[in-house]
């Protein structure tokens, strides 16, 4: 039997499908609009592994995407509409923003009715002034049918959905759909990067689903660090070169019992094998140190010996402080382009092309493989289940 279907729409970098694929999918349309990152999806394609089997990437505007031909023959739809209009470091326009491609991810799964989707967004979408279409997403999703008319304002729409929510029967939704907020530190992403997402199953499939549970915790990691020193001795780090602030060791001491869960992984996990950038050789020309670093007000840099900073690309380039590594002497450098896959958890034959600044553009909108993987494979178990 071949592997269950999907689709993946703005593709980026390719996180969320590469974690999808990963989970057991086979992608039938991988799209994605911007130039250098389809480029990018096509040379690591060409190279087989790791997007082994991915189709050619569909290079062009979503919206002239035809899903006739798949309707009823996916199981999966994912994606991440563009997360600038509610980005908290963006423009904050939302609806008004014709970057907002969530009507679009509720057309893939009207027209082509897929058993489950999943689909990614930044935390800013839980603002308060963006409740309203929070709740607007989620109706659609739950009752794609029922979609907009020509010429039909947002808010004329959500007033249509809320009365058909208001007069259906109990077991009429269309999808079941679950949002939900996590950080990608407590499954074992290197990164503190908190993001919300929808997961959906067709209502016919009966399945119940809530998110899968966190793996890892920062209790963890203060235990490891400050009680029974783990961390520093799996890292051969001697005693004079421990970084533990009172904070943590005041917090680690208030713990009753060595925690359940694996500690959060840090940067140091992620990267301590790459040689240094700055002195040492480049393995490879994503692994070329990049000058001009500093700190300045809001931009201070990842601690060694924690998860990263959320690693962003910014509405006007790359903020240096989210992609910055403090070193354990103070002093503070750009991570390089394989560090910042490291902490985004691509696998190192997954390779990056262009400017500094492109590559980290790519990096700081994607979705960590691993995170994308844990989810997509939650949802492959329990459609099999379904079978």
């Amino acid at each position: 039997m071949g592997k269950p279907a999907a689709i993946e729409l703005f593709a980026g970098a390719g996180g969320l499908g590469l974690g999808v694929t990963i989970a057991g999918f086979r992608p039938e349309i991988v799209a994605e609009w911007d130039k250098y990152s389809c480029e990018n999806l096509l040379r690591n394609r060409e190279r087989g592994r790791p997007l082994y089997g991915w189709p050619l990437p569909f290079h062009g505007d979503v919206r002239d995407i035809n899903y006739s031909k798949l309707e009823g023959k996916v199981a999966l739809v994912s994606g991440g509409p563009p997360c600038q209009p509610f980005s908290m470091g963006g423009k904050h326009e939302a609806y008004n923003d014709s970057r907002d491609m969530w009507p679009e991810a509720v057309r893939a799964v009207r027209e082509t009715r897929p058993k489950a989707f999943v689909f990614e967004n930044v935390k800013g979408l839980t603002r308060q002034a963006f409740a309203s279409y929070v709740s607007y997403i989620e109706l659609q999703l739950r009752f794609p049918s029922i979609a907009k008319r020509k010429n039909e304002l947002w808010a004329e729409h959500l007033a249509r959905l809320q009365k058909h929510e208001t007069g259906r029967a109990t077991d009429s939704d269309e999808y079941r759909v679950i949002f939900f907020q996590l950080n990608a530190a407590d499954y074992g992403v290197p990164q503190k990067r908190e993001r919300v997402m929808f997961v959906g199953f067709r209502s016919d499939l009966g399945v119940g689903w809530s998110p899968p549970k966190p793996t890892h915790s920062f209790e963890s990691l203060l235990w490891s660090q400050c009680r029974d020193d783990s961390y520093w001795e799996r890292h051969n780090v001697k005693s004079a070169h421990r970084v533990n602030n009172a904070r943590h060791i005041a917090a680690a001491w208030r713990l009753a019992g060595r925690p359940l869960l694996k500690p959060w992984r840090t940067t140091r996990d992620a990267i301590c094998d790459l040689p240094d950038p700055e002195h040492g050789k480049s393995i490879d020309f994503n692994h070329k140190f990049q000058p001009g670093a500093r700190i300045y007000p809001g931009h201070t840099g990842s601690a060694f010996d924690e998860p990263a900073k959320t690693l962003k690309a910014g509405v006007h380039g790359v903020p240096g402080g989210e992609n910055m590594l403090v070193k354990p002497d103070g002093t503070v450098r750009y991570f390089t382009v394989r560090e910042s896959a490291r902490l985004q958890t691509f696998p190192d034959n997954y390779v990056f092309e262009g400017s500094w600044s492109e590559s980290m553009r790519q990096l700081g909108n994607a979705v960590p493989v691993t995170l994308a993987r844990i989810i997509a494979a939650d949802i492959a178990s329990r459609l099999r289940c379904k079978k």
